[in-house]
């Protein structure tokens, strides 16, 4: 029902740590790549600078390596009348997965410090089932 997208990436030698596989930091740059486009695609600019994490979690399940090709792929799961929740998760390039998770954003517009309701017109592009990118 809710819309996703995805970005393919190379694993960098930065991404990696002392043991030559992913640092945990670099899941996130990957999920944060593909929120991005998702956001590119709903044509919502204006998420971005109103939308601050209030929630991560994250489950490592497999290593990935220097030069390995990776897909991570965000789906939105909820929108809430604040919050919104996107699951993803971030592949091998055999399928497997590496790690997956959520991510909750909350509203809150500039000169503003509390939540508020989300602006209809990100509700509407939000709702509005879409094929993936």
């Amino acid at each position: 029902m809710f819309p996703e997208a995805c970005v393919e990436r190379t694993v960098e030698w930065v991404d990696t740590d002392a043991s030559g596989h992913q640092h945990n930091s670099a899941i996130m740059r990957w999920v944060e790549a593909a929120e991005a486009e998702l956001f590119r695609v709903l044509e919502l600019p204006d998420y971005f600078p109103s939308a601050p994490r209030v929630q991560q979690v994250i489950n490592y399940k497999a290593k990935l390596w220097f030069g390995q090709r990776i897909t991570a792929t965000v789906k939105i799961q909820a929108l809430g009348r604040t919050s919104l929740t996107m699951a993803f998760e971030v592949k091998s390039d055999a399928g497997d997965v590496a790690a997956y998770g959520t991510v909750t954003t909350v509203h809150v517009p500039n000169g503003t410090t509390t939540a508020q309701p989300w602006p209809e017109h990100l509700v509407r592009a939000v709702s509005c089932p879409r094929v993936g990118t």
